[in-house]
């Protein structure tokens, strides 16, 4: 008699329970991975959003910003009577400099257009020459006095109306009435095109002068030494001062209320507005201390007050990324504290401290507000030669020309954001370059 297993069949509510709950988890899994397909796509278009952000920022800044590096110049045959240069033939500089070289300039124009005899016409015609035309021949002249008494050709500045007309900038075609050139000197600047008078030339004054009240003569290079001198006194303040605190607050002072009141003042420090710094330097280094005025010294200590708690900060969190086993390791083979940290754990901790530097640098290279209020602001022209000379930074000269009604000061404007983004880049790769030097020698020395 054979025995047959006969299996009860499962009840259909518990059948149908198992095959809604597997339903449930599936759909449960779908909408998950849904999600994170969504998550996925939101996260790409964010950056898309930001690159195309990025992207329309410089093409912005370089459409409006790239024409200043190109001037346009009109070339003029002048005669240096010796009688208007150098009466006497002392060939002495002082004389020299100091020359009626405005007359030089009339009597070429006059050459150029005899038909022009009117004063209004005439002063309408030296319109279409910088104030700084002067300057150039006088530059000739300076540089070689043996030109005097010769005719020579001379390439001097147009003005900034003229430049902008020859770049484009300003068109012929709206009534005359709403341009800043008139049908004139529309038609004396084509007949000196036509002769092959005028040229479009590297704008090298952009690079080598200082600032200028009249834009096609004003440079960025007064203001690139001063935020080299600026970021120097600053680098140099901030970097051992926030590094030796760091080092202090992490790795020997012990934890009680005061150094825990110190860290709370720091942290709070670091989101303290930028001109608060500003009013700080003000009141302490110039009223008190009677700093110059408008000094890269000045600025490079307020920049510096306003740098030390993102430079602390990070350099923290450096020391706190290093393994506690190489503490303990030092310490195991009879290292001192001093010798541990210095040693062992700075060298460790040193790239991540570069880059709180990089950071603080950083922010300090564009802040504005803070040497607003120790006069950088002012008007200089002059190249300063040295920290306590007056000088103003790239940040604030961006201010100025901004604020500035002609329109050759727009394109400036943007050609020196150009620049200040361009050295922005070099000190980054030079600090990323410097950080991984670090690295490669703690390895190599571990190894």
């Amino acid at each position: 008699m054979s025995n047959h297993v006969v299996s009860a069949p499962m009840p259909t509510g518990m059948t149908e329970g198992r095959a809604s709950a597997s339903e449930r988890v599936a759909a449960g899994l779908k909408r998950r991975y849904a999600a994170e397909r969504r998550f996925r796509v939101y996260g790409i278009a964010a950056i898309v959003f930001a690159l195309g952000c990025l992207a329309i920022l410089f093409i912005t800044i370089s459409g409006s910003g790239t024409s200043a590096f190109l001037q346009t110049k009109i070339r003029l045959d002048v005669t240096l009577f010796p009688q208007d240069i150098d009466p006497e033939g002392t060939r002495d500089p002082q004389v020299l400099s100091t020359a009626n070289y405005r007359a030089v300039i009339q009597q070429a124009v006059g050459d150029l257009f005899p038909e022009v005899t009117s004063r209004r016409d005439r002063r309408e015609l030296f319109r279409l020459f910088s104030p700084g035309a002067t300057f150039d021949i006088r530059r000739h002249v300076m540089n070689d006095p043996s030109i005097i008494g010769q005719r020579v050709e001379i390439s001097v500045h147009a003005s900034d109306d003229i430049d902008q007309f020859n770049k484009g900038k300003i068109s012929a075609d709206v009534p005359e009435t709403e341009r800043r050139v008139s049908d004139k000197q529309i038609a004396w600047l084509e007949r000196l095109k036509d002769r092959g008078l005028v040229e479009t030339t590297f704008n090298t004054t952009f690079f080598s002068s200082g600032d200028s009240r009249s834009p096609e003569l004003a440079g960025i290079w007064g203001a690139l030494v001063g935020s080299f001198f600026t970021m120097m006194v600053t680098l140099a303040l901030s970097f051992p001062l926030a590094v030796a605190a760091a080092v202090y607050l992490e790795e020997f002072a012990p934890k009680n209320r005061w150094t825990q009141l110190i860290e709370v003042n720091i942290n709070n420090l670091a989101a303290v507005p930028s001109i608060v710094f500003g009013l700080l330097g003000l009141a302490v280094f110039l009223n008190f201390f009677g700093l110059p005025r408008s000094a890269p010294l000045v600025g490079g200590m307020v920049l510096t007050l306003m740098t030390l708690p993102t430079i602390i900060i990070a350099s923290r969190a450096a020391l706190k990324a290093v393994p506690p086993s190489i503490r303990e390791a030092a310490l195991g083979v009879g290292a001192s504290k001093v010798q541990t940290v210095f040693h062992h754990v700075l060298p460790l901790a040193m790239p991540g401290m570069l880059t709180g530097t990089i950071i603080g640098m950083a922010q300090a290279l564009g802040e504005t507000a803070p040497l607003l209020m120790i006069g950088t602001v002012a008007f200089i022209v002059d190249i300063p030669g040295s920290p306590l000379d007056p000088s103003t930074v790239m940040p604030v000269q961006i201010y100025l020309w901004s604020d500035s009604p002609e329109r050759a000061f727009l394109e400036r404007t943007s050609a020196a954001i150009i620049i200040l983004l361009g050295f922005l880049v070099i000190m980054n790769a030079l600090a990323v370059l410097l950080r991984k030097r670090f690295e490669r020698k703690w390895l190599g020395s571990r190894g």
